[in-house]
């Protein structure tokens, strides 16, 4: 992962980018206006991170694995809640 901060284009990112290597990641995009003398312009502010394909796999695994827990937990809660009505 290599995670550049705070970057600008004068492009508006698309917040997820694939390419034949990497995962491009592009958060809190906003539009910014920007004065240069006498001219102004509109450039994109936003968190821009680069994972290997790997690496973006492995987190979205994990990132999976834990909402699956946390669906099982609700749906035990639910049952208790459930046998508690009856």
């Amino acid at each position: 992962m290599v995670d550049y901060g705070i970057v600008r284009s004068t492009v508006k990112p698309e917040e997820k980018v694939i390419d034949e290597f990497s995962v491009w990641v592009n958060t809190d995009i906003s539009e910014i206006e920007v004065s240069h003398e006498d001219d102004t312009h509109t450039e994109f502010e936003y968190h821009q991170v680069q994972y290997s394909k790997d690496e973006y796999i492995k987190m979205i695994d994990e990132k999976n694995a834990a909402l699956e827990t946390q669906v099982t937990d609700t749906q035990i809660a639910l049952c208790d809640v459930y046998e508690m009505m009856l």
